[in-house]
């Protein structure tokens, strides 16, 4: 029975821990870099590849932003599932964190009524405990974020990590002002998700762009990475001088001291998920 069951998560996953690579790889907590120090990915330059082709067109897509999500590490990555996907209850083999990019997704007890999480939703889901994910939308799509190498196992391999999941949606985010936070301008909010800024593990936050903001994020962090979640930015660093258009699911990252410069180019805010070793500073 769980052999069939193992097929049955093959089936609708494409992957289980036990075909994690275990292959060195250069990605630890920090983002790739193509070039110099900064690394910039634009939605629309990312590689989609199935988690299951023998599903064909109903398979979930993966797109990787940094990192290696079946490798040793933590990576970061999109989840495009189809409209209607829904998981049989499972486990993972370790924690993962997840933002909602767009359309809707549930993440819950098997038993549980669904609860549709839209654009710029947070959830966290502890390692070992059972169950099933469900998409909603034509375009649905998420970033994805974990600490090593992820996994699905059957429900009856459950264990209890001592985490408890958690399920934010985005009317309940609470966001600080300048008037809160010193590093930020009266056209910056911020939102603390996880970890502590205060010191140089990693940590996440959501970052909100008003309309009309013009500035530049300032980081000293050995692995900065910046996840469009709503919105569109025109993007520049040092090294790359020519700006360019990231949408949302796009992503910019940089390793030490760096400097990326945002441009709202049209008339709504934009949100930023980033992950951080240490604190940030914007200025305008």
């Amino acid at each position: 029975m769980k052999l069939i069951f193992r097929t049955l998560l093959l089936a609708m996953f494409g992957f289980l821990a036990a075909s994690c690579s275990k292959a060195s790889t250069s990605f630890k907590s920090n983002p790739p870099s193509s070039s110099g120090k900064y690394n910039v990915l634009n939605v629309s330059d990312v590689v989609w590849d199935q988690l299951n082709p023998a599903r064909g067109d109903q398979s979930p897509e993966a797109g990787a932003l940094w990192g290696n999500r079946i490798g040793p590490g933590a990576a970061g990555f999109l989840l495009k599932p189809v409209d209607g996907f829904r998981s049989p209850p499972h486990i993972h083999n370790v924690a993962y964190r997840g933002v909602v990019i767009s359309d809707y997704l549930h993440n819950d007890d098997p038993e549980a009524a669904d609860m549709w999480m839209g654009v710029g939703s947070f959830w966290t889901q502890p390692a070992g405990e059972i169950h099933i994910t469900a998409a909603k939308g034509k375009n649905t799509l998420a970033y994805i974020e974990v600490e090593d190498c992820f996994g699905v196992f059957p429900p009856d391999e459950l264990f209890d990590s001592g985490e408890k999941p958690m399920n934010v949606d985005a009317s309940n985010i609470v966001w600080l002002d300048s008037s809160n936070q010193m590093s930020l301008t009266d056209n910056a909010e911020v939102a603390w998700l996880w970890g502590n800024p205060s010191n140089r593990n990693p940590n996440g936050s959501f970052l909100k762009l008003k309309s009309g903001f013009s500035g530049t994020i300032h980081s000293d962090s050995e692995a900065f990475i910046g996840i469009i979640i709503s919105g569109q930015i025109t993007y520049s660093n040092p090294e790359q001088t020519n700006p360019v258009i990231l949408n949302s699911g796009s992503m910019f990252s940089s390793e030490g001291f760096s400097r990326h410069s945002l441009t709202m180019k049209i008339k709504e805010e934009c949100v930023i998920y980033i992950r951080s070793n240490g604190s940030f500073k914007i200025m305008e």
